[in-house]
């Protein structure tokens, strides 16, 4: 048997397994953006003492001279020979603030849960009828639900039970008067964050929320290297369920424990997710979801027992999965289509979910176009040469002048650039003229000779036939090369050609557009100047833009306290058509035409 040694504990493994396998199949926390690939060159760690393989090319396209020195290798690129001892490097899980607020819109509060309190007429020896059947004759009928039927004895111990309604059905019993407490929790499962919050179903309020990052981030950073992930590798569908059930798990105690309730007053979670989220949820293979025709399981709303997820709230507590429309419009757009009322509007509105994908919806006077587009990792801070996530040491603001200006998270040193700093920084660039139409670095001879640019020439480097722009000469580690400007042109250009392939699906104008809203975790840390500076919204919807946060949160809690919504998101779902961009006429010049600067 051979060892792996980190931190002076020790795992066993066979030879043959990579070394990133090992390291998750110990749950010891690694990122793999990429799942594993070696395409993101962001599982990096030191090999301090054992025999592993050769450096891969591969390798050699993410490691500096420094770190080859230094016996820095990609983990899901290295082999174990025998036994290893090694050391995380950068492993700072500090996370910014998670968005958790969001434009929450008038609507009718009439919540599915509801509680009865009955007194209990007992058997008699004249009366002598089954527990069960004296509850019939009380008007409270009960379905086949085996934890039902385990907990009438302790019902009939006491003069009154609590009788817990979802709608018309009875889904719980509970002894003597419970009738006070009554929760339910909205969940918003990003592929990114996971945001909980507690509501009050009998004040009809929010009462606190909790927030975490997804513990899926391991096994990939989108959808696609999870899916990837899952069909690569024997438990992968399994650690993506547990990993994500724990999380849910550890915010509903965090939740309670904040607010000195039992988990068994909380009697419903209402879910809004993306559709591979709701997949690995469910424990439900999303392989279809990765490869043409993209069909995803199932689209459609489900309430299921929380207690076949594993997720621990009340005994007979329910779980209510959001509708979706497709395997890249999933309920969280549904509930951000709900929220912004774009099937009741009768004006023409965009929508956009900016986060690690795009995705679009078109209300042309309620009648509504979806589209998806792959936004990708990189605007996230992944697939960034010095790319990061949102937290301490992130530089998240750039300006640049006469000096360049930057605002790091955490007043801290910067280490590295998280997504609205690296869109900050490529929209100056272009702003400056920097970069060309084409993304093209310009090159330092042209900026010395410029009178108003020149000062920025040092930060103008060529190395090894490749270009970049350094923040901080001081510094040089931290820079935009011309690879980071190609994945975010990707990027900008998936996002704006759904723009345009949408407004040209329902015939509207760029100018006859009244509103752009802008939901989710990653739109709001960006400003309109810079979302406009790269491209990813057109200048001339700069005046029209409004953000509304986190709406899929948002729309889980309407769907928790109003009958009426949850019947609305089901029409919502079915309403909603879908474009499948890859198909349309033209669509490769358009999007080859939207990657300009």
């Amino acid at each position: 048997m051979n060892y792996l040694y980190i931190n002076n504990d020790k795992y066993e493994f066979n030879i043959g397994m990579n070394l990133l396998d090992l390291i998750q199949k110990n749950k010891l926390g690694l990122e793999s953006p990429c799942g594993g690939n070696g395409t993101c060159g962001k599982c990096k760690l030191k090999i301090i003492n054992g025999n592993v393989n050769d450096l891969t090319d591969d390798e050699l396209k993410f490691l500096t001279d420094e770190e080859i020195k230094n016996n820095v290798r990609l983990s899901c690129l290295v082999y174990p020979k025998g036994d290893l001892s090694v050391e995380f490097i950068n492993n700072d899980n500090n996370v910014h603030k998670i968005l958790t607020e969001g434009f929450i819109p008038n609507f009718n509060k009439s919540p599915m849960l509801s509680k009865k309190v009955h007194k209990i007429n007992k058997p008699t020896l004249q009366h002598n009828l089954s527990l069960e059947d004296n509850l019939k004759q009380e008007g409270i009928i009960l379905n086949d639900d085996f934890n039902i039927l385990k907990s009438i004895p302790s019902i009939f111990e006491k003069d009154y039970c609590t009788v817990v309604y979802l709608g018309d059905e009875v889904i719980g019993l509970e002894s003597e008067d419970t009738s006070e407490k009554l929760y339910g929790i909205a969940l918003d499962i990003g592929t990114t964050t996971v945001v909980a919050s507690l509501i009050d179903i009998n004040k009809q309020c929010e009462i606190d929320c909790e927030s975490d990052i997804n513990p899926q981030k391991k096994y990939g950073l989108d959808v696609l290297s999870r899916i990837h992930y899952s069909k690569s590798n024997k438990e992968g569908l399994e650690n993506l369920n547990k990993s994500i059930i724990n999380c849910i798990n550890n915010l509903i105690i965090e939740l309670c424990k904040n607010n000195k309730i039992n988990k068994d007053e909380i009697y419903e979670i209402a879910i809004a997710a993306n559709t591979t989220m709701m997949h690995t949820l469910l424990k439900v293979s999303p392989n279809s979801i990765g490869k043409s025709p993209y069909s995803p399981v199932f689209t459609s709303g489900k309430s299921i027992k929380a207690l076949d997820l594993g997720i621990e709230i009340a005994i007979f507590g329910r779980v209510y999965l959001l509708p979706g429309v497709s395997s890249y419009i999933g309920a969280d757009i549904v509930a951000g289509v709900c929220v912004s009322d774009l099937s009741g509007t009768n004006k023409n509105i965009l929508f956009i979910d900016i986060g690690t994908n795009g995705e679009i919806v078109l209300s042309k006077r309620s009648k509504l176009s979806s589209c998806s587009c792959a936004a990708g990792p990189a605007l996230e801070g992944m697939n960034i040469s010095c790319g990061m996530r949102a937290g301490d040491g992130a530089i998240e603001n750039i300006k640049i002048g006469k000096t360049i200006e930057t605002k790091v998270i955490g007043n801290k040193e910067g280490k590295g650039l998280c997504g609205s700093g690296i869109i900050d920084a490529i929209s100056e660039m272009a702003r400056l003229k920097l970069i060309g139409k084409t993304g093209r670095i310009v090159k330092k001879s042209e900026v010395e000779t410029n009178d108003k640019l020149k000062h920025l020439s040092e930060h103008i480097v060529d190395e090894n036939k490749k270009r970049r722009f350094i923040l901080d000469p001081q510094n040089p580690n931290i820079s935009i090369t011309q690879e980071d400007i190609r994945q975010v042109q990707l990027a900008k250009g998936a996002i704006l050609s759904g723009f345009y392939a949408l407004l040209n699906t329902m015939n509207i104008d760029i100018k006859e557009l009244d509103e752009v809203i802008i939901a989710g975790q990653f739109g709001k840390h960006l400003s309109v100047d810079s979302l406009v500076g790269v491209g990813i919204i057109p200048k001339e919807l700069k005046e029209n833009v409004r953000y509304i946060g986190n709406s899929s949160k948002t729309g889980a809690i309407m769907t928790l306290l109003s009958k009426d919504i949850r019947k609305d998101m089901e029409r919502i779902a079915r309403d909603i058509s879908y474009c499948e961009l890859s198909t349309e006429d033209g669509y490769e010049r358009l999007f080859a035409n939207c990657l300009k600067f």
